[in-house]
Formats: C-alpha cells, sequence, structure tokens
C-alpha cells in the first residue's frame, strides 16, 4: 500500500456537491430577479423563497467542503462573489419596484458600497498574503441583513399576513448597515495600514 496521501482530482473538486451548491446559488440569483416580473403575490413568495433556499445552501456547502475535506480553490473563489450576486440582485430589484425608497436607499447604498470596498481590499491584501479574519460582529451583520433582505421580498404580500413585514425589513436594513460601517472600517483600517507601510518599504 502507497504512503502517499490520496488528492482528489481536480474534476471531482470541481463536480463536488459543495461546489454544485455554490453553482446553483449563483442560478438563483436570476431566478430571483425573474421573480419580480411575476404578478401579484406569488412573485414576492417565490422570491423570498429562493433566497432563503440560497441562504441555506450558503450554509451547507462551506459545512460539507469542510467535513468532507472537498475544499477547494475555486469554491474559495465562487463562495463569496455568490453570496455578493445574491445581496446584490436583491437590493437593486428591491429598489427598482421601491419597496426600498426615500432616506432608506441609502441603508442599501452603504451596504453595496461595503461589498464593493471589501471585495477590492480583500483582492489587494491577498496579493501581499495577508488575511484578515472574519469579526463576530461582521458575522452578526450579515445574518441581520439576509433576515432583512429575506422580509423586504415578503414586503407587500407579507403585510397582508404580518402588517409590519416591509417596516421589520426596513429596520433591520437599516442596523445592517450601521454594523457594515463598523465592520467595513475594519478592512479599511487593515488595506490602509498595509498599503502604507507597503510605500515605507
Amino acid at each position: 500500500m502507497s504512503d502517499q496521501p490520496y488528492t482528489v482530482p481536480a474534476e471531482s473538486r470541481i463536480a463536488s456537491l459543495p461546489n454544485v451548491l455554490t453553482y446553483g446559488r449563483i442560478v438563483a440569483v436570476f431566478a430571483l430577479v425573474g421573480c419580480f416580473f411575476l404578478p401579484g403575490d406569488l412573485g414576492n413568495w417565490l422570491a423570498m423563497s429562493i433566497f432563503i433556499a440560497a441562504g441555506v445552501t450558503d450554509f451547507l456547502d462551506g459545512y460539507l467542503a469542510r467535513a468532507w475535506g472537498q475544499q477547494s480553490a475555486l469554491g474559495r473563489m465562487l463562495d463569496p462573489i455568490a453570496d455578493k450576486l445574491l445581496v446584490s440582485a436583491s437590493l437593486l430589484m428591491l429598489a427598482a419596484d421601491q419597496t426600498i425608497a426615500g432616506w432608506s436607499l441609502w441603508a442599501g447604498v452603504i451596504i453595496l458600497s461595503r461589498e464593493i470596498l471589501v471585495s477590492g481590499l480583500r483582492e489587494f491584501l491577498g496579493s501581499l498574503a495577508v488575511s484578515v479574519p472574519v469579526s463576530a460582529l461582521a458575522k452578526w451583520k450579515t445574518t441581520v441583513q439576509m433576515v432583512a433582505i429575506g422580509f423586504l421580498l415578503a414586503g407587500s404580500a407579507g403585510d397582508k399576513i404580518f402588517p409590519y413585514t416591509t417596516l421589520t425589513g426596513l429596520t433591520l436594513l437599516w442596523i445592517a448597515a450601521i454594523l457594515t460601517l463598523y465592520t467595513g472600517y475594519d478592512y479599511l483600517r487593515a488595506g490602509l495600514r498595509h498599503a502604507i507601510s507597503g510605500e515605507a518599504d
């Protein structure tokens, strides 16, 4: 028997269940956007259901990849992309149909700006082989943000069952935006520190 460790072929990693779940989350973005063009309350409920299902797969793909030893560079690349596409598409469509309007648009702008900022900073820090660990507060921010979007996707359809559905979603969106400013500053501070030290060198 060989003492060499078993290496999962690249083809198997590409087609592994965790990666397939990530692919599905990317496809779900287009399905979610399509729900906004459906008439009546059906679109709201379908959009919310797709969003929740995508959120569940976000947990499952990471958990399964670690549990089954199927972590891959492809998965690490696509997972945050899928998350950002899902959140960004949801916020843009909610703004387009006026569920998010007025001053609440600023909450959406803050969240989207932070996503772009963090993506850029991660790419910069990654080139320096520097990683910024995700804080507990950042995880709470993500949880609040996802719950807020879920409520907002239910929107007017949800208001018919629970009259404060949209209001709850908007309130949670502002809480997520405030947490976004704080956690985004952590990434910005780390990026600036390494950028300045790099120029000094």
